[in-house]
């Protein structure tokens, strides 16, 4: 008997979209460079590697971003400990609705994430650098 998911990905999302801000990429592309705001890029390594980096983003790959924020984990990074907006995104803004609202859910704050995400980035202009390669 098939299993019978009874939340899918729409329904996480849309959850997730009720609860958080989200960024249209101007805004977005306005926030780029400042000080006290953190761009944290969830996408895969060769998501990078194919399509290059927000200059200056932090990378935390998705599935270790719980245990990079939480201070009590062995995988803490000091990066989400600092007092700053922490900006989200992958390559169309699923994965980085549901990180933020995870991570507001965690405790960090403010969160937020760019509506598009990458591909709405680089359609708008924003700055964009090769990643460097894996080794």
């Amino acid at each position: 008997m098939p299993q019978t998911i009874t939340r899918g990905y729409k329904t996480l999302l849309d959850e997730a979209s009720a609860k958080i801000r989200t960024l249209p990429t101007p805004e977005a592309l306005a926030l780029h460079g400042r000080e006290d705001v953190v761009f944290v890029d969830l996408r895969d390594p060769r998501e990078l590697e194919r399509e290059g980096r927000i200059p200056g983003a932090v990378h935390c790959p998705r599935g270790m971003l719980e245990f990079w924020i939480d201070p009590e984990s062995p995988y803490h990074k000091p990066v989400f400990a600092q007092d700053k907006t922490f900006v989200f995104f992958c390559a169309a803004g699923w994965r980085s609705a549901l990180s933020a609202a995870t991570a507001q859910d965690m405790g960090l704050k403010p969160v937020a994430h760019i509506e598009g995400g990458f591909t709405a980035w680089k359609k708008a202009g924003g700055p964009v650098e090769a990643a460097a390669k894996s080794a």
